[in-house]
C-alpha cells in the first residue's frame, strides 16, 4: 500500500518497536526478568513486521491478512503489558505511556482492517 497514511502507520509501529526493545533491554538487565518480557518483546515487534509484510502484499487479500495479524499482535501486546504492570515490572508511568502508544497503533490498524473487509465485501 503507497500512500500517506500506510507509512505513517509503518514509522509508528516501528517508532513503538524501538520502545519495546528499550523495554526489553531495561527488564532483563533491571530488573532480571526475561519470560514476560520476551513475549513483550516478540509480540510488540511483530506489529511493525506485520504491517511492513502489508506494504509488499500482492493482493488485498494478502494485505487485510497481514494487517489481521498485526491487529491480533497488538491485542497481545496490550495483555503483556498489563501483566508486566500487575506484577510491578514495569512502573505506571511506563506502562500508561507504552499502552497509550500500543493503543494509536491498535486504532489505526482496526481502522484499516475495516476498511480493507468492507471493500472485499464490495467487490
Amino acid at each position: 500500500m503507497i500512500g500517506g497514511k500506510a507509512n505513517v502507520l509503518y514509522e509508528k509501529a516501528y517508532a513503538f518497536a524501538v520502545r519495546v526493545v528499550k523495554a526489553y533491554q531495561f527488564l532483563s538487565a533491571e530488573k532480571r526478568e526475561y519470560v514476560l518480557s520476551k513475549q513483550l518483546l516478540r509480540c510488540g515487534t511483530s506489529i511493525g513486521a506485520n504491517v511492513t509484510e502489508a506494504n509488499g502484499a500482492i493482493s488485498d487479500a494478502d494485505f487485510s491478512a497481514k494487517i489481521s495479524i498485526a491487529y491480533k499482535e497488538y491485542l497481545e501486546t496490550k495483555y503483556w503489558l498489563n501483566l508486566l504492570h500487575d506484577t510491578d515490572f514495569i512502573t505506571s508511568k511506563m506502562f500508561e505511556s507504552m499502552f497509550a502508544d500500543a493503543d494509536e497503533l491498535g486504532k489505526m490498524l482496526f481502522t484499516k482492517l475495516r476498511s480493507t473487509r468492507q471493500l472485499r465485501n464490495a467487490i
